[in-house]
């Protein structure tokens, strides 16, 4: 039974039409990424795949990567960046067996002046 359903998805990718979503269990029968492989495969993926997982804007998912709380992207080629989806995977695993009491919010005492909406009758 589980044959019949992996059938049009492979056919699908021979006709052109476009991949599956990561996470779907279409994407999971796909032949080229086996889950568990005698060979060490290591799958990458590319930024519009990144954003589909991780959805953070792309300056939040620099920024984490600069400060070392995000996996960091490496270059394949000087025009290509990818990163690696076991870490960026683990990365979500972590985050999901976080306690969610240590979100720190930011110090409002801290600000040098206090934001002032428009239209608030100040002239």
């Amino acid at each position: 039974m589980k044959q019949q359903s992996q059938t049009p998805n492979i056919a699908n990718i021979d006709t052109g039409q476009s991949l599956p979503l990561p996470g779907t269990e279409a994407y999971e029968a796909l032949p080229q990424f086996p889950k568990r492989s005698a060979l060490p495969f290591r799958r990458t993926i590319r930024r519009q795949e990144l954003r589909q997982i991780v959805p953070l804007a792309e300056t939040t998912i620099y920024e984490m990567e600069r400060r070392g709380e995000f996996p960091r992207r490496f270059n394949l080629t000087p025009r290509c960046v990818v990163w690696d989806l076991a870490e960026v995977e683990a990365w979500i695993e972590a985050r999901k067996q976080a306690p969610r009491g240590g979100v720190s919010k930011p110090d409002v005492h801290l600000r040098k002046t206090r934001p002032v909406r428009a239209g608030s009758g100040q002239e």
